[in-house]
C-alpha cells in the first residue's frame, strides 16, 4: 500500500450530538487531521455533564 494513500485523509467529518461522547469523537477526529463538524440540537453543548454541578 503506498504511504501517502495510509496516510491521507479523504473528506470531512459529521459528529452529531454534543455529549460528552460527541465532543470527545470530535476532539480524536480533528487530531487524527479530519476536519470535524459537530452538530448540537440544544443552543449549548456538554449534554449531561453541563448538569453535574447540581446533583
Amino acid at each position: 500500500m503506498d504511504k501517502l494513500a495510509a496516510t491521507e485523509k479523504i473528506g470531512d467529518v459529521m459528529v452529531v450530538g454534543g455529549g460528552i461522547s460527541g465532543i470527545q469523537a470530535a476532539l480524536d477526529l480533528a487530531t487524527a487531521g479530519f476536519k470535524v463538524y459537530l452538530v448540537e440540537k440544544s443552543p449549548t453543548i456538554g449534554g449531561k455533564m453541563a448538569q453535574l454541578d447540581k446533583t
